[in-house]
């Protein structure tokens, strides 16, 4: 049986056909040579099955990745890296809010807002002397699942009730852009009523330039779920004190000596994250 002949199993449960053009995109997004990505699909067509799960690809792929190339394999991780901070008990809205401040944004998260006729609980409100944006952070635990025409309805109501009252951050002033971001995608109705609707959609893939995975990149705001070089029990007891992102253990090493590391051990984890930031 050729590849082309293979169907994989999607994380919603749905059959597709193998497309190795997929698979060697998102080796080369994650910044693999095209030595790497050749040699790895080569290696993963190889051992294809059909009824094969995306994610026993993708651990297969991330496994060769890892030996060849940490840094890529690390940015090839990323989207489980985010989708890790859920179990972790990070709220998305504010890793999302941190992203935005490194844009220049002032932000403010889970703010309750007077809307003309009724009180909105709004994720974030990000400003600058230039816009005032409203912004609804969408999680989702699993890969599968996406943001439908509902969620954006949702939205629309509620930006209809924000946009006719004045708001005072940064100056007294109207919502110029409503957001919605997520770590996953966006069905094709969604994004065509947001289109006609004046709603900004944000998602890991979408739009093709400006998506989620480019605001980390671009930020360099990486979690610290990315990183190889540290355990899953290590992980969890950084988040649960709050430290969220590669960059703050780059400026406080104290963090890993914290965790009992030594200074090999901890050159090994700082020297991952600055292959990143």
């Amino acid at each position: 049986m050729s590849s082309s002949d293979i169907e994989v199993v999607k994380a919603n449960g749905q059959r597709e056909p193998f497309v190795k053009e997929k698979l060697e995109s998102s080796l080369f997004k994650a910044g693999a040579d095209e030595t790497t990505v050749n040699d790895i699909v080569d290696h993963t067509v190889r051992d294809l099955k059909d009824g094969m799960s995306t994610s026993e690809i993708y651990k297969h792929a991330f496994f060769l990745l890892r030996q060849k190339s940490k840094p890529a394999a690390v940015t090839y991780s990323l989207r489980r890296a985010v989708m890790g901070l859920g179990p972790s008990g990070f709220p998305f809205e504010k890793y999302v809010s941190l992203i935005l401040k490194e844009k220049g944004y002032e932000v403010l998260t889970d703010q309750m807002v007077m809307g003309s006729c009724v009180p909105h609980e709004v994720d974030i409100i990000a400003w600058n002397e230039n816009k005032l944006i409203m912004v609804e952070a969408k999680f989702h635990n699993e890969q599968g699942l996406k943001s439908d025409l509902k969620v954006v309805l949702y939205i629309k109501a509620r930006l209809d009730d924000l946009r006719g009252v004045k708001y005072d951050y940064g100056g007294e002033r109207f919502i110029d852009e409503g957001w919605l971001i997520t770590n996953t995608k966006f069905t094709e109705t969604a994004i065509h009523y947001a289109g006609c609707n004046n709603i900004i959609l944000v998602g890991w893939n979408y739009p093709a330039k400006g998506n989620l995975q480019d605001m980390i990149v671009d930020s360099g705001l990486h979690p610290l779920t990315c990183l190889t070089s540290l355990s899953d029990s290590q992980k969890k007891s950084l988040l649960q004190r709050g430290v969220v992102l590669c960059k703050t253990l780059k400026g406080e090493p104290a963090l890993l000596h914290s965790l009992g590391f030594n200074e090999k051990k901890a050159k090994i984890v700082l020297d991952e994250i600055n292959l990143l930031t």
